[in-house]
C-alpha cells in the first residue's frame, strides 16, 4: 500500500485529479515564504531529517584518529497536515447529475495548511525548538520607527540593509511584513511623487512580501540566499485517504517541511 492510502479509496483518477489541483492553487495563493525563500527538494516522504549547518562554522574536526562534523545539527522534518471530509451523499449527487464535486471543504482545508506553513516558517514552532526567522538566535534586530510618517519605513529598511553590508552578506534582499505595515507604505512621499512602497520596491528590486500570518507591527529582511536559509520539503502538499467514517470520506493534507537557518546574521528583525 503506498503511503498516501489513495488505492484504499474507490475514488476516480479524475476526483483525485480535481483534489490535487485544488491544493495546488489554494497553496500557491497562499504561500510567501515559498515566494522568496529557496526550496531544497522535494525530497520525498523516505527523508525525515536534515543536517542544518551553521555556515560560518562548519568544520571537521579530528582528535586521535577520530573525525566529526564541528558546526551540523541533524533535524526532523515535522508534519504539518490540515484534515477534510467530503460527505458519500454529495459525491453520489455529484455522480449522478454529472457536475463536479462541490470542494469548499478541500479549499478550506488546503488554506490552513498553507499558513501552518507559513506560520512555521516566519515564527517557528516553541513546542519542538523549531527555529522561524522571527526567533531563531543570533538574527540582527533593529528598532522601528513610525512607517507612518516621513521618510521612516525607507531609513529603518536602508538601515538594515547597511547592517548586513557591514557584515559582509550581500545577495537577494527580501522584505516580509505584516499587512498593516504594508498599507502604511501606501502614501505619496513629499517631494519624491512616488508612494513610500514604490520607493522601498525599487531599494528591494521589488521584493516585497506581506503575509496575514504576521498579525501587526510585524516585518523582517532577509538576504534569501541558498547559502544563508532554505525551505528543505521532504513530502511536498499532498492529500492522503484516511478512512470512511458513517459512509462520508476523510482525507488528510499533508506535507513534510523545514526552514533551514544556516546564517542567523543574515535575518534583520524590526522591533
Amino acid at each position: 500500500m503506498e503511503y498516501l492510502s489513495r488505492d484504499a479509496a474507490a475514488l476516480s483518477t479524475e476526483l483525485w485529479q480535481q483534489i490535487d489541483q485544488t491544493v495546488v492553487e489554494t497553496a500557491s495563493r497562499i504561500l510567501n515564504g515559498r515566494r522568496f525563500i529557496p526550496v531544497f527538494g522535494p525530497l520525498g516522504i523516505g527523508v525525515t531529517d536534515i543536517a542544518v549547518d551553521d555556515a560560518d562554522k562548519l568544520e571537521e574536526v579530528a582528535k586521535n584518529g577520530v573525525m566529526m562534523t564541528s558546526g551540523r545539527k541533524l533535524v526532523e522534518l515535522p508534519t504539518l497536515y490540515e484534515d477534510f471530509t467530503l460527505l458519500a451523499k454529495d459525491m453520489q449527487s455529484s455522480l449522478h447529475a454529472g457536475y463536479p464535486i462541490d470542494l469548499s471543504r478541500v479549499i478550506s482545508a488546503a488554506e490552513g495548511c498553507a499558513l501552518k506553513e507559513d506560520r512555521l516558517v516566519f515564527f517557528g514552532n516553541s513546542d519542538f525548538a523549531i527555529d522561524g526567522l522571527f526567533s531563531v538566535a543570533g538574527a540582527n534586530t533593529i528598532k522601528k520607527s513610525d512607517w507612518k510618517t516621513g521618510e521612516n519605513a525607507f531609513s529603518d529598511i536602508s538601515g538594515a540593509i547597511n547592517i548586513l553590508v557591514g557584515k559582509g552578506i550581500y545577495g537577494a534582499y527580501c522584505l516580509a511584513l505584516s499587512p498593516d505595515l504594508y498599507l502604511q507604505l501606501q502614501r505619496l512621499q513629499p517631494g519624491t511623487g512616488m508612494l513610500e512602497a514604490d520607493r522601498i520596491k525599487k531599494l528591494l528590486n521589488k521584493k516585497i512580501y506581506v503575509s496575514p500570518v504576521l498579525g501587526r507591527e510585524k516585518a523582517v529582511l532577509v538576504c534569501a540566499d541558498s547559502r544563508n536559509v532554505d525551505l528543505v520539503v521532504g513530502q511536498d502538499m499532498k492529500t492522503a485517504y484516511l478512512e470512511q467514517i458513517d459512509l462520508n470520506h476523510k482525507f488528510r493534507i499533508l506535507e513534510t517541511i523545514r526552514l533551514r537557518i544556516k546564517r542567523p546574521q543574515s535575518i534583520v528583525i524590526f522591533q
